[in-house]
């Protein structure tokens, strides 16, 4: 009874001692074992691992990637267009040795702190490049921007046991005060790069037009010059047919021609001519007999008789060409200054 009452506190120890000798690595977690603050050992690998009791204990490390916003900064790039960006960063505790040996017991909350101010230094440095400018860090296609600043964090994150994954711009902006500014800024360059725009557009359609100019010269200047040739081919056709025609017959063509005359002096209709009628442009007036003159109404009341004066002229008022057939009135003749006079003229 006695031994029973001392074995029995016994076991208990030892089942204790036994229990706190064992700990479980978990397949996400990283796992040192310290004693009197020293690194001893370091647990990897996932499963069951021994410390000895009350002298070691075993620090934890989170295995995962692991997520780290940094503060909204100010950046000025090779525009001296200041931007406010913030980023957020992926990296994961890659050497929980030299981990434990930069931040302390300070665990992640210190390293996160040092990491962020590892990121700001390289977000500035990289965007405050000389070949950086506003345009490049807002628009879309940056990914080379955040590489070179995930390369860059990552060698001086290695100090600290960390591996910086990855890193992304999370929001890029201007600041509310520069806002009115820029944007005036950016209208005026909007508007400056369609001036050129417009004026180009302008050089271009003038020389469109004065090629058109010249096209429409030069095509008339050809119709023209074709005009004039096959005009002139028509002409001496013409001529040479006329030429043919008054070799066959003269007198035929003399009266053609007469007729034409004819026919441009009296067409209008009320056309007057004052001429000798023994003229040759009478020629085809005249019959193989005597022409009646028109009768006059009276003598003269007063008994006077009318005597001519001057030379003999023919006043003819015809309505048109060939006004010499049967039933027409032929071309009257009158004595200057004689009145009403009756007669026949032999023409």
């Amino acid at each position: 009874m006695r031994k029973s009452t001392y074995v029995l506190p016994v076991i208990v120890v030892l089942a204790v001692i036994a229990l706190s000798s064992i700990f479980v690595v978990d397949e996400r977690e990283k796992a040192l074992v310290m004693q009197f603050g020293q690194i001893k050992s370091v647990k990897e690998e996932p499963g069951l691992a021994f410390k000895i009791p009350l002298i070691q204990e075993v620090v934890k490390y989170d295995d995962r990637i692991l997520s780290l916003d940094t503060e909204t900064i100010e950046v000025t790039p090779s525009d001296d267009r200041r931007l406010v960006v913030d980023a957020f960063a992926r990296y994961r505790i890659s050497d929980v040795v030299r981990f434990r040996q930069a931040v302390g017991v300070g665990g992640l909350r210190t390293a996160e702190d040092r990491l962020s101010g590892i990121l700001n230094a390289q977000i500035r440095e990289v965007l405050g490049a000389d070949q950086v400018t506003s345009d490049v860090i807002l628009s879309t296609d940056r990914r080379g921007l955040t590489n070179r600043i995930r390369d860059q964090a990552r060698q001086q994150a290695l100090s600290l046991g960390l591996d910086v994954v990855d890193v992304r711009l999370k929001q890029t902006n201007l600041p509310s005060q520069n806002l009115d500014a820029t944007f005036a800024r950016m209208r005026a360059e909007r508007e400056r790069e369609a001036a050129d725009e417009i004026a180009r557009g302008n050089e271009a359609a003038q020389r469109v037009r004065a090629l058109a100019d010249r096209t429409v010269v030069e095509t008339q200047s050809e119709a023209n010059r074709d005009g004039d040739i096959i005009r002139g081919e028509a002409d001496a056709e013409r001529n040479g047919i006329f030429a043919e025609a008054y070799g066959a017959d003269p007198e035929f063509f003399a009266f053609y021609r007469s007729l034409q005359a004819y026919e441009t002096s009296l067409g209008s209709g009320n056309s007057s001519m004052v001429m000798t009628p023994k003229g040759e442009f009478f020629e085809y007036f005249k019959s193989q007999g005597e022409i009646d003159l028109p009768a006059a109404s009276a003598a003269p009341a007063d008994g006077a008789d009318a005597s001519p004066t001057g030379s003999g002229n023919a006043e003819t008022n015809a309505e048109g060409p060939g006004a010499t057939g049967p039933g027409t009135t032929g071309p009257s003749t009158t004595g200057s200054g004689a009145t009403g006079a009756s007669g026949t003229a032999t023409e």
